[in-house]
């Protein structure tokens, strides 16, 4: 478990990542992080969930219309 402590960052609050968070996210400086709220409290993501859910929907399309798709891009 890593403590981080809230500071003063221009006129808002905001905590500093450890550059293993970091690491371990594969996030740097201008990257997007996604919070969400889960029942066990906060997470912080280096991917949207929301797109993920996209994509397995994508995925699911592609494999069941696999035939049709690859007539398509004859």
């Amino acid at each position: 478990m890593t403590t981080l402590t809230i500071r003063k960052i221009g006129n808002s609050e905001g905590v500093i990542l450890p550059k293993e968070i970091l690491a371990r996210l594969h996030v740097g400086e201008g990257d997007k992080v996604f919070v969400t709220e889960t029942p066990d409290g906060i997470s912080l993501r280096s991917y949207d969930p929301s797109f993920e859910k996209q994509m397995d929907v994508a995925e699911d399309i592609m494999r069941r219309y696999r035939n049709t798709l690859k007539k398509l891009a004859e």
